[in-house]
């Protein structure tokens, strides 16, 4: 029986080191203003980048990967001899997990499709990342692709993850709002929660960033006594507010971080800086 390997794309902002220490495989998104693409996962830092974000009046454009490019990654793991569970980024929001449908279509054709499972994660960022640790421990454990797969979906049924935004604004001018289009009548100074549910999810909007940080505290805290305790904290260009989110976590839930770090360009086009986000499942779907 082969092995299952787990892809994906860049949306997942996994610590470099611990995707690569999963052996996940990636496939990467494009972003950068007019004229000027770059893969995501060829970025060194994203200091920069959010740095022209906060001053430029135009908005950098995104772009999902093409068949070819999830064609390059899946391929050689097939004549490996490898199986491949592919876990992507929210339809909602973005043509990615449409791209590589497609991409699927073209193994079917070649009587490869069976060995090949494409999933959208409905989710995205730590979300994604949660899903994807949680089929890398199914695969690990010798899993076949059914059952991986389901551990994948398992996974996402238990799932929960809001954000905080400092604004709308990106949202608004890069056409994700979603569900939340309501709240672009009124000002946009409010400090909004949502989350993701194949597409961005209103939860709640707040006056102040204060306020908006407890609401954050209250929801690990449910989390907590729902049982979901494998946690995670992201962030964008929002380091000493996402440190004082983990160490308020480690009390609530008595436990390290399953991962944190800073949420990439390509979903950072959309949201702008400020982000904070914190999400979790039940840290047994990672063993």
């Amino acid at each position: 029986m082969p092995g299952v390997t787990v892809a994906t794309d860049s949306t997942h902002y996994l610590p470099r080191a611990l995707a690569d220490e999963q052996g996940i495989h990636q496939v990467s998104l494009y972003v950068g203003w007019q004229g000027e693409p770059e893969r995501e996962l060829e970025m060194d830092g994203f200091d920069a980048f959010y740095q022209r974000l906060g001053r430029d009046p135009e908005l950098p454009i995104t772009s999902q990967p093409s068949i070819g490019d999830f064609l390059a990654v899946w391929e050689p793991l097939l004549e490996a001899g490898r199986d491949v569970v592919s876990i992507h980024l929210a339809g909602g929001i973005s043509g990615t997990c449409e791209a590589a449908r497609q991409a699927h279509g073209l193994l079917s054709e070649r009587g490869l499709g069976e060995r090949v499972e494409v999933i959208d994660g409905e989710t995205a960022c730590g979300g994604t990342g949660l899903l994807l640790l949680a089929a890398c421990a199914a695969a690990r454990a010798g899993a076949d692709i059914t059952a991986v797969a389901a551990r994948v979906r398992e996974a996402r049924a238990k799932l929960q993850i809001w954000f905080c935004l400092d604004t709308l604004e990106y949202l608004r001018r890069g056409g994700r709002v979603g569900k939340a289009q309501a709240w672009l009548g009124g000002t946009l100074k409010i400090k909004p929660i949502l989350s993701l549910e194949y597409e961005i999810v209103p939860v709640e909007r707040v006056r102040t960033a204060g306020r908006a940080f407890e609401r954050m505290v209250a929801y690990a805290r449910e989390l907590s006594d729902s049982g979901a305790d494998g946690w995670v904290v992201q962030h964008i260009q929002a380091g000493e507010q996402s440190q004082r989110l983990i160490d308020r976590c480690r009390e609530i839930f008595d436990s390290e971080p399953v991962f944190t770090s800073e949420v990439g360009p390509v979903i950072g086009t959309y949201t702008g800086p400020g982000l904070i986000g914190v999400g979790a499942l039940p840290r047994s779907l990672l063993s």
